[in-house]
């Protein structure tokens, strides 16, 4: 009876021990401030704050790269309005030059005119100069800020990547705090529950010593666990500190420094850009001034004076002016009577002397024969005719000179065939001898017939000496001979007037050729100098052909005017000089042809034509 009693009791102990427990585990769960979750509180706050100050300097940074970009932006649009500029400049230049005709020798006497030609010339070189600060924006701030840009934009990347992993890191291993926290906070409380319920079991008469020692195994156990759990919490606990020590003092502090670095060196940038931005305009402003300089001198130098003596110049008639009218008196019977002396003097008074001729008008009428006119410009004034003759003339004498020079240099030529037969064959030169013989033939006569016209024209201007009417093709010929034989008459341009005279004036001149001025050398140049080397000859300058050279002859080499060519071999004195067109292409071409530079370190260098 008294076994079972005792047996109860135990029943009732162990309930109110359960109870008691789960009492225990309520309060537990009830939320209590202890220091070390003010602790953890405090640093949760920090991490968020640490968040937070990444967050704004990742928005700070890139508006700080959005700005580069928009003023990279500013100056591409900025060099694409100078591109433009300069390109509208230099078309407006380019339409208002002057074109190649007749028009354009005319204008360039007047200084007005030359002024606006030197105007535009130097609008051409300001364009040039909004070219020079288009390039110069370029390469001087467009491209470095575009590989800028993306040098900092990697930058960027890198100082928050590292920030966020060090961030991550840091909540990682607090994470792993907490958790050595709970496991050692738990083992603790399980310790002292075995060890209330050891001594429980102790002090109970009841209890056999197995369940005693059971107890006992079990709170030593637990205890154990606490004591473990307690040095993993304690050393994870300093290996926290340090780690947020370094995160908060070091690598954090580290990656905004990095940062503001970066973020003054873009700034910096910006400003050093600016500065060249108004330095390329500074660079060009000398020679803009020059330009403008230019513009200056050019509009200063016009001649209004000069001008108009020029036009007074150009369309001067020659004639002179018309005598007094002379008075016709109709009022006298005598001569208003119908007979046959009114009749005779009358078809007698149609037959006047030259010298009392209808006076001349020329000068107050209209020129009604518009275009090209006759050939001899017998529709022209006498002074504007004398000039365009003695224009015809020239162009006659300077295309003479330049047959003659080919004839010369194809005689020299069939001269080197003939003591070098292996140049080529001589006869092969006598066509083309004979083709400009011909064509110097035909102009010379033309030049004869506009020289006849000419000093037909000089004759009828009293005020001009015929010494200062001479023509150029008069230096060339030797014997011209002049004779009037018989009469010709000219009409005026409406046919109003006409000038008799008795004799026609006829020229007939015999021409004689240019002598040589290159006279045929008696001597050649040795033979090794004209035999095919397996090795090119060197080159020992340049030369530039002033007139086109067919080449046909074996030997030679065909030229375009305006070419440019290589010289291997200078004139020896025969009046030929080798050049080359290319490693496959070479020859003799005609001195006279060409214009020749030869290197400073060239034997015998000089520049000659």
């Amino acid at each position: 009876m008294l076994r079972r009693r005792s047996h109860f009791f135990v029943l009732i102990d162990n309930a109110l021990s359960v109870k008691a427990e789960k009492e225990e585990e309520q309060k537990e769960e009830e939320p209590t401030a202890s220091p070390f979750e003010e602790y953890l509180q405090t640093l949760l706050q920090l991490k968020t704050t640490s968040a937070d100050q990444f967050d704004n300097l990742e928005k700070h940074t890139q508006w700080g790269i959005e700005f580069v970009e928009k003023y990279n932006k500013f100056v591409k649009e900025r060099l694409e309005i100078e591109n433009n500029y300069a390109k509208q400049i230099r078309n407006l230049s380019k339409k208002y030059q002057p074109k190649k005709n007749s028009r354009e020798e005319e204008e360039s006497k007047y200084t007005f005119c030359r002024a606006f030609f030197t105007t535009l010339n130097e609008l051409n070189d300001y364009a040039g100069q909004h070219e020079v600060i288009a390039e110069n924006l370029t390469s001087q701030i467009f491209i470095e800020l575009t590989r800028y840009l993306q040098e900092v934009k990697a930058e960027r990347k890198t100082h928050f990547h590292d920030g966020r992993k060090a961030q991550q890191y840091i909540e990682s291993s607090w994470k792993q705090l907490e958790s050595c926290k709970r496991r050692f906070e738990r083992d603790c409380k399980e310790a002292d529950r075995a060890q209330q319920y050891f001594e429980k079991m102790d002090a109970d008469i009841n209890v056999t010593k197995a369940d005693v020692e059971k107890a006992r195994q079990q709170a030593q156990m637990r205890h154990q666990m606490a004591s473990d759990s307690k040095s993993d919490y304690s050393s994870y606990l300093q290996k926290f500190n340090q780690e947020q020590n370094d995160h908060y003092h070091t690598i954090i502090p580290n990656i905004f420094q990095k940062l503001q670095d970066m973020e003054e060196k873009r700034i910096e940038r910006i400003g050093a850009c600016m500065k060249t931005f108004a330095e390329v305009d500074r660079q060009v402003l000398p020679i803009v001034g020059k330009c403008l300089d230019g513009m200056t001198t050019a509009a200063e130098s016009i001649e209004p004076k000069t001008d108009s003596q020029q036009v007074v110049e150009s369309y001067k008639s020659g004639f002179e002016p018309p005598s007094d009218v002379e008075f016709e008196d109709y009022g006298q019977a005598m001569k208003r009577t119908v007979s046959e002396n009114s009749l005779s003097n009358a078809k007698e008074g149609k037959e006047k002397p030259a010298g009392k001729s209808k006076p001349k008008l020329w000068p107050f009428i209209k020129n009604k024969n518009k275009g090209s006119g006759p050939e001899d410009f017998s529709h022209l004034p006498p002074e504007q005719r004398r000039k365009k003759l003695q224009g015809k003339i020239d162009d006659l004498n300077k295309d003479i000179h330049k047959e003659m020079d080919q004839r010369d240099a194809l005689t020299k030529m069939k001269d080197v065939y003939i003591k070098n037969p292996q140049m080529g064959d001589p006869t092969s030169v006598d066509p083309r001898l004979t083709e400009i013989a011909q064509n110097i033939e035909k102009l010379q006569a033309e030049a004869q017939k506009f020289e006849g016209w000419l000093a037909e024209v000089e004759e009828r201007m009293p005020s001009k000496s015929d010494s200062h009417r001479r023509s150029g093709l008069y230096e060339i010929q030797s014997n011209i001979a002049v004779s009037n034989n018989c009469a010709q008459d000219r009409e005026s341009p409406d046919g109003s007037y006409t000038e008799e005279q008795n004799t026609e004036t006829q020229v007939k001149a015999n021409i004689n050729p240019t002598p040589n001025t290159n006279p045929i050398p008696t001597t050649m140049p040795d033979d090794e100098e004209f035999d095919d080397d397996d090795e090119p000859l060197a080159t020992i300058g340049t030369c530039k052909a002033l007139y086109p050279f067919e080449g046909h002859n074996e030997g030679t080499i065909a030229v375009a005017e305006g070419e440019l060519l290589y010289v291997i071999e200078e004139d020896k004195g025969d009046g030929w000089t080798r050049v080359r067109r290319n490693q496959d292409e070479e020859g003799y071409v005609p001195t006279s042809y060409i214009e020749v530079n030869l290197e400073p370190n060239a034997k015998g260098a000089m520049t000659y034509i």
